[in-house]
């Protein structure tokens, strides 16, 4: 017998009340969360909480997910960063490390394949996680706490520590004083190179605005849905040198640079505007060097 179940992870500002869910049917659900959180954490403890839970069961499990993050960490980035003492390929700290070294532990001896799902598509299991999820985040937006679920058959609840502030860092973390609008640009549009984001349909939805566009290198137009669907990490590293970083009125800002390849270069242009408190891409565009 295989166990199918999904999970699925949620965060009301992101960082903010966080919630995880997985569910394999009305008896056998689970959620937790935490008053401070990422959707990344939730995402991924939502994984760890099914695998440590159904560690006594011989049954294969099937894991539905939405987060090509978590998908790629445990599949495929796992034995490298376990090779460079949990660093990444830039020698940075992995994040996460601590959930992501307790997943690591849980993943021993388990016949587990992962499935990706697209968020809010309609798959019956991805909904029910995802309305969990959402709601143990609610639940401590509101001061309460979740429900926490029948859990599975003889398994017993493990206690969820509130994530360490320092796993996962704020974009503008490493600056000293209040980052500036340019400053504040440069470090989003540095963001959607990252794995991490590219992982995450959710944080690339989350800087991209509702009416964004780009006119890529080929000279295709992608409509804001379209690079939802198709977006996913770099093939090859990208290096981000800027050009120039100017005002284009009270709210937007003009990030003109250059992406640079192992295969050549790129110049670029971001039109980044400020919508509802924070920073948003609204137009792209790509040209190949000459």
């Amino acid at each position: 017998m295989t166990i199918i179940a999904a999970a699925d992870g949620s965060a009301l500002g992101n960082p903010g009340p966080a919630g995880w869910a997985w569910y394999v049917d009305d008896e056998h659900w689970a959620a937790g969360g935490w008053p401070h959180g990422t959707n990344n954490q939730g995402e991924l403890t939502a994984v760890l909480d099914l695998l440590e839970q159904t560690a006594d069961t011989d049954q294969d499990l099937v894991i539905h997910c939405d987060s090509m993050y978590v998908i790629n960490s445990i599949t495929k980035w796992m034995p490298g960063w376990k090779r460079k003492a949990w660093r990444k390929g830039d020698g940075k700290p992995v994040m996460n490390v601590e959930i992501m070294q307790a997943l690591d532990a849980a993943m021993q001896g388990r016949k587990v394949r992962f499935e990706w799902v697209k968020g809010h598509s309609g798959h019956e299991l991805n909904e029910k996680a995802d309305r969990l999820a959402n709601g143990a985040a609610a639940a401590y937006q509101r001061g309460a706490a979740p429900d926490s679920g029948p859990g599975w058959s003889g398994a017993t609840p493990t206690t969820r520590e509130i994530p360490s502030a320092t796993t996962e860092p704020d974009l503008f973390s490493e600056l000293v004083a209040e980052p500036t609008d340019e400053e504040q640009v440069i470090a989003l549009e540095r963001s959607l190179l990252a794995d991490e984001t590219r992982s995450d349909p959710a944080a690339v939805a989350a800087l991209l605005h509702p009416q964004w566009s780009e006119i890529g290198q080929s000279g295709r137009l992608w409509t804001r849905e379209e690079m939802l669907d198709e977006i996913a990490p770099l093939a090859s590293p990208v290096t981000l040198d800027v050009v120039a970083c100017m005002p284009a009125g009270p709210d937007a800002m003009l990030l003109t640079w250059r992406a640079v390849t192992d295969e050549g270069s790129t110049l670029r242009s971001s039109l980044w505007v400020r919508a509802g408190g924070g920073w948003q891409q609204l137009f792209h565009q790509g040209t190949p060097e000459a």
